[in-house]
């Protein structure tokens, strides 16, 4: 039988959670505690589902059943109910702000502690650049798929091919965040839109030279290239240590080990000088950055040596090896080696990253081609790719056991790249310098 006000009223906390029905699937739910909630039993696509409508009494027994009816209706509609509720306090939140723009930076906020400081600068860039004039205004739940790729292949018009799927993932995360805290439910920038959307090019958005011979021409054309004496020489010294290209504007002159600077004569320098590039630098997860055995060791040969020691008598004087030509305290800009590769040339052929993938590509080639299976996970190392899920003791294990064979493959790759080349020393025409 239907229950009455009565009943409800009358209704006390058992040893046991109980429920009280109505009709229609409804019922009174009673906690231990004397709580007491109105909820609505119904299949949908086969599937049981339930429906909480609020507290008894706030909501009262007729309430009750009118939340009933109308959820009834929407059955007859083929929706669910469920859905629809969430659909509901979704909208009401985004009434109260919850736009994009505002559940983004809450985002941000929370995943600061997860990045580096350079990746969130990256990510921040890209949200006020790309995303927020779009769609930072809208609320969670007017924003559909199509909305959002829209807004994507803008990015993709300019050729940012791997931006544009960067960008879907920070939205993608912004999204879940919002689903997470209820002001939301749906993801409509999930991985389901990468179908929609261009495909990476082949050879990726790094394009780097495919053999030794290319590359010494690469590093011809540069050296006789006007401009910056500076970037002639970290354009060098990127080709022979292979890193990260952001690495090399921000190099400072502690970071460089086993050098006597005061003899030019390289007499007093340690048998195998070494960049150490701290943690805290390097692409890692952000809990590794403050472990040193996560730190890069870069074997610097006999022709990097070379390439510093004319550096220092440039720079010397300042915390920067590379430094900015419009203030010697401030790290050369980060753009200024692609700058220098266009003007050469070699536009859409070799890109700063594209040493890395020069580097990779020949080398792994020839441990193919000399039977040595081995050399690939030292390459992968001299790259500092951490393999996935490593600690910090197999990290630091693995640097040291590799290190006579990365010294071997990294006088093996200067000697060949740099064969005919002029010293570093000569690239500066020191009584007229450019910079």
């Amino acid at each position: 039988m239907p229950l009455t006000d009565i009943q409800c009223k009358k209704a006390a906390p058992g040893e046991k959670d109980y429920k009280l029905s109505d009709s229609g699937g409804l019922y009174l739910f009673v906690t231990t505690k004397g709580a007491k909630s109105w909820r609505l039993k119904y299949r949908f696509a086969g599937r049981e589902k339930r429906l909480v409508m609020g507290l008894y009494p706030d909501v009262t027994l007729k309430d009750a059943r009118d939340r009933r009816d109308d959820a009834k209706k929407l059955l007859r509609e083929h929706k669910d109910p469920l859905i629809e509720e969430r659909k509901r306090k979704a909208a009401a939140h985004s009434a109260a702000g919850a736009t994009f723009k505002v559940v983004a930076e809450r985002w941000y906020a929370a995943q600061l502690g997860r990045w580096a400081r350079v990746n969130a600068t990256k990510i921040a860039q890209a949200l006020k650049r790309d995303v927020y004039p779009e769609i930072g205004a809208l609320p969670l739940v007017d924003i559909d798929g199509p909305t959002v790729l829209a807004l994507l292949r803008k990015i993709e018009k300019r050729g940012a091919i791997d931006s544009a799927k960067r960008i879907r993932q920070h939205i993608s995360a912004v999204f879940g965040y919002g689903m997470a805290e209820g002001l939301c439910f749906a993801d409509p920038a999930g991985q389901h839109l990468l179908k929609a959307m261009l495909p990476t090019p082949v050879g990726g958005s790094q394009p780097g030279l495919g053999s030794i011979e290319e590359i010494r021409e690469l590093h011809a054309t540069v050296d006789a290239s006007t401009g910056c004496d500076l970037t002639k020489l970290a354009s060098r010294l990127l080709g022979l240590t292979f890193v990260r290209p952001g690495l090399i504007p921000t190099a400072r002159w502690e970071e460089f080990e086993g050098i006597d600077w005061n003899d030019p004569s390289g007499a007093g320098d340690a048998e195998e000088p070494a960049w150490r590039i701290r943690a805290e630098r390097m692409k890692l997860e952000q809990d590794n950055k403050a472990d040193d055995a996560f730190e890069h060791i870069v074997p610097l040969v006999p022709q990097a040596v070379d390439v510093l020691r004319a550096v220092r008598r440039l720079s010397g004087r300042f915390p920067y090896l590379f430094h900015s030509v419009r203030s010697t305290h401030k790290p050369m800009s980060a753009n200024t080696l692609g700058y220098r590769y266009n003007e050469c040339g070699y536009r859409d052929r070799h890109v700063p990253h594209g040493w890395r993938t020069s580097f990779s590509t020949i080398m792994n080639e020839r441990a193919t081609l000399l039977d040595r299976e081995g050399d690939r996970a030292v390459i992968d190392a001299m790259l500092s790719h951490k393999p996935r899920g490593i600690s910090a003791a197999e990290m630091a294990y693995n640097r040291a056991r590799h290190m006579p064979r990365r010294w071997e493959l990294a006088r093996w790759w200067a000697d060949e790249t740099m064969k005919g080349l002029v010293p570093a020393n000569e690239l500066v025409a020191w009584d007229d310098r450019a910079c």
